[in-house]
């Protein structure tokens, strides 16, 4: 396995299966330790304002009086605004640092939260939703950067590992803490409970995040320098395989959030209480597929842990099809082939991101944007197609073998013509 010789080479040609090297000087524990929990705090705020009103969604079609598609778009609206928000926070965050971004993006988020809270019809909700999304995206773009202003390689891989765990919380508890508002309020309730939690983290980010960025690594001032930067990463091809596969994983994850409250709830009959529960569970097991990652590095390169997790989110989504479509199993039919789909996905998460970032941390701002925007730009997409196929199980499980599909194809193509075998270690 190669080590000192990888420094030389220059981020363009190195392989996708190659160990990359470490940063010098490395954190320590107690500084990693630290930055881990405040970016997984401040990281929790997209998945949180995803998922805490999801138990609600079926209530707020009865209040506004339209359809269950037409609600979805609000999700939508959300991931949209993720996507557009990273691709002007990141550029923005390499010329003037991570904190000042970060900062006004959790500002915005607070107040399009008390936006949604007083939303008269469901499209104004769905702009609100937007607005959100677009707040959101800061903590999300800047925190990749951070972890690339700090980490490269493996050892990035492993830190997205473990921010994984403390962000995982979010989407175990957002569906349990939605319901529980429900319990004693409106679905409005929730949005003024997303601005409280905004106002929290906007004081952690203001009192306990440095900045990662000193001044002499900033780029240039201008739309220029932005366009360049842009260009650059547009013209590496692994780079954008790489973005590529982590957004169509993202996509795998959001083809069950757009269509789990639909499925588990109307399909299956849960109440809004046991849905979170078994949305929890879901996300048990994306998380702790993310802390075994870690284990693996010691036997086993980035990319093959990708590819071998993709071909088992495959064949999981396939059995999901086939149950569905047979009418087979009842709700476990469902649930089990999909926690093995959430557990690949947990694999593909820290890896191809560290990946795709490892190769450009000149303008790791820019490139987590593209890497982010890219991400939920493809939920976007994808959460109105399960709307479109029926917001069932079968349109679910179409969805995620369309994905899977095409990431496991994309990422073995493009490893095979780096002339990498993908069974090197």
């Amino acid at each position: 396995m190669p080590h000192a010789a990888e420094q030389t080479v220059t981020p363009t040609a190195r392989a996708l299966d190659q160990p990359t090297p470490e940063p010098t000087p490395e954190p320590t524990s107690a500084e990693r330790l630290r930055v881990i929990l405040v970016l997984g705090a401040l990281i929790a705020l997209g998945p949180l304002t995803i998922d805490m009103y999801l138990p609600a969604l079926p209530s707020i079609v009865d209040d506004l009086n339209t359809s269950s598609a037409a609600v979805q778009l609000t999700l939508t609206g959300t991931l949209i605004g993720l996507a557009i928000g990273q691709l002007i926070i990141g550029p923005l965050s390499d010329i003037v640092g991570r904190r000042l971004p970060l900062i006004a993006g959790t500002a915005v988020h607070i107040a399009a939260s008390l936006l949604c809270v007083v939303a008269p019809s469901v499209a104004m909700l769905g702009v609100f939703r937007g607005l959100q999304g677009l707040g959101a995206a800061a903590a999300a773009v800047v925190a990749m950067a951070v972890v690339r202003d700090l980490f490269t390689g493996r050892a990035a891989a492993t830190v997205l590992s473990r921010l994984m765990l403390v962000m995982g919380v979010a989407p175990v508890l957002a569906p349990s803490i939605g319901g529980g508002i429900l319990l004693v309020g409106s679905w409005r309730w929730v949005f003024g409970a997303l601005a409280l939690l905004g106002v929290g983290l906007l004081v952690l980010a203001i009192f306990s995040l440095r900045e990662s960025l000193p001044p002499e690594r900033r780029r240039g001032r201008g739309v220029m320098p932005i366009v360049r930067t842009y260009g650059s990463l547009l013209r590496d091809g692994q780079f954008l395989v790489l973005v590529f596969v982590a957004a169509l994983a993202m996509s795998a994850l959001f083809a069950y959030i757009a269509g789990s409250s639909f499925v588990l709830q109307e399909e299956f009959g849960l109440n809004e209480q046991q849905f979170a529960i078994v949305f929890s569970l879901g996300a048990i097991a994306l998380i702790g597929a993310s802390q075994f990652n870690v284990v693996l590095f010691g036997h086993f390169t980035p990319v093959r842990i990708v590819i071998a997790a993709l071909a088992a989110a495959l064949a999981s989504a396939v059995v999901m099809v086939v149950l569905a479509l047979a009418g087979l199993g009842g709700i476990l039919g469902f649930l089990i082939p999909l926690w093995f789909v959430l557990g690949a996905v947990g694999f593909v998460m820290p890896n191809a991101p560290a990946l795709a970032l490892t190769r450009h941390g000149e303008a790791a701002g820019t490139a987590a944007a593209l890497l982010g925007a890219a991400q939920f730009g493809f939920g976007a997409i994808i959460a109105p197609v399960v709307g479109v196929l029926g917001n069932d199980a079968v349109a679910v499980s179409v969805t995620m073998v369309g994905v899977s599909a095409t990431a496991l194809v994309a990422l073995t193509a493009v490893t095979l013509r780096t002339g990498r075998a993908t069974n090197e270690v």
